[in-house]
């Protein structure tokens, strides 16, 4: 077994984990009754997952996200294959599940429930330790120190000298021996430092190609830090989200619709019903669009059904993001679950990092300082943005060729937000010099 947390951490590291966190388990918390992760949606950005299944049930109704989980030991990895977040939006709360089921080395027997009359800590901490870690590749591992054990002793000595940076429910656990943010922050100074930098990206094997186009300004700072672009919900930099930016306003997410016109027939379709023509043959689906506003140019109206602003919870897990015609019919719908696996992507923390481009010659960039940081975020906080009008639907899709046989199509569906409204999406926020 691991002698010490720096054993354990350098297992999580050897197996590709970016970040590492952990929580100190109850009574109540095994296999029958699941282990409680908390009583916000925010601990769901912590934990990586591809796709989420809406349940409906009364006020039982549940988001189910299945998790690529994994115990680990000194010498195994094994996948519990019924793993699973449950989110039950109406309280909200947020469970583990399934996380034995598939394995033999899993810590079956420490995860059994505890019979009423044999416990002895009223369903408080009782020593166990529930480690976390994050991968690259969307991977969550685990594993349990008992307690008593060499590491659960350590945490807990360590602990009490305030050791941890605690973040919702759980403790952060630094794998170089640092916070994520200091390293962070000495990263981008370095790169700060070296002044303007040649517009580049990574390609899949992590090799640097030139980046031509003016767009590169986040390419390029991903490059300097390593990041492979890719299209999985894994933390960018050490459990860190990365966004520059260079004007007023962030794109937050481009997801496509699932409902509506939009999700039944397409884009094509969607823009030659609602969008207007704007010379050489092109149609154009454009405009600021607010909640409960409607815009007069497209003649729809942003509309956010199943989410009470004024209790900022989801009361209905079929719920969805709606562009609605005068007549109420939709011509276009996110659904909460799909825009959840977007917004998952966000993570927990996020920086914001600002940057110049070369005006002329070949395109290149400078970043500054400060940075925004994001700390502690929730689909909740999406939604109550998006309800106040704080974040827009601010679209760019069109049919080229619109009138010929061979019409081409792009589509560009994205939520934006002013930089100076950011601190509404998180529950810390704030400049940070570098």
């Amino acid at each position: 077994m691991f002698s010490d947390i720096a054993d354990l951490l350098n297992r999580f590291a050897a197996l590709g984990a970016v970040r590492v966190f952990c929580k100190p388990l109850a009574e109540n918390d095994n296999s029958k009754q699941q282990i409680y992760l908390g009583s916000s949606l925010e601990v769901v950005q912590m934990f990586p997952f591809q796709e989420i299944e809406a349940t409906e049930n009364g006020k039982d109704s549940t988001y189910k996200a299945k998790l690529d989980f994994h115990w680990i030991g000194k010498d195994f990895s094994e996948r519990a294959t019924g793993a699973q977040l449950i989110l039950y939006p109406q309280y909200p709360e947020v469970r583990l599940s399934g996380f034995l089921r598939g394995c033999s080395h899993a810590p079956n027997e420490q995860l059994r429930p505890i019979p009423k009359e044999a416990r002895q800590f009223n369903n408080g901490p009782d020593g166990r330790i529930l480690f976390f870690g994050i991968t690259r590749n969307g991977e969550t591992l685990a594993f349990l120190a008992n307690s008593g054990s060499a590491v659960a002793n350590e945490f807990r000595s360590k602990h009490a000298k305030g050791q941890y940076l605690q973040e919702s429910i759980f403790f952060n656990m630094p794998l170089l021996g640092r916070d994520s943010k200091t390293v962070l922050l000495e990263k981008l100074a370095e790169i700060k430092n070296g002044g303007w930098q040649a517009s580049i990206r990574l390609n899949k094997a992590g090799k640097v190609m030139q980046y031509k186009a003016r767009n590169g300004g986040g390419y390029t700072l991903e490059a300097l830090l390593g990041i492979i672009p890719n299209g999985r919900s894994e933390p960018d930099f050490m459990g860190w989200e990365l966004k520059a930016y260079s004007g007023s306003r962030i794109t937050l997410m481009t997801p496509e619709p699932d409902g509506g016109l939009y999700g039944d027939e397409g884009v094509k379709a969607f823009v030659r019903k609602y969008g207007a023509p704007s010379g050489n043959d092109t149609l154009y689906f454009t405009g600021t669009h607010r909640a409960n506003n409607r815009n007069a140019k497209t003649g729809l109206t942003l509309s956010v059904r199943g989410f009470n602003p004024t209790r900022k919870i989801i009361e209905d897990v079929s719920g969805a993001v709606e562009l609605l015609t005068d007549g109420g019919h939709c011509a276009a719908a996110w659904s909460f679950g799909d825009l959840m696996v977007g917004w998952n992507k966000k993570h927990a923390q996020a920086a914001y990092v600002p940057y110049e481009s070369e005006k002329v010659g070949e395109a290149a960039y400078r970043y500054l300082s400060p940075t925004l940081l994001g700390e502690g975020t929730d689909f909740n906080r999406y939604l109550s943005a998006l309800s106040e009008g704080l974040v827009i639907f601010d679209p760019g899709s069109k049919v080229m060729n619109a009138s010929g046989p061979k019409s081409t199509v792009k589509a560009r569906s994205q939520f934006r937000m002013s930089v100076k409204n950011l601190a509404h999406l998180y529950h810390k926020f704030g400049p940070e010099d570098f």
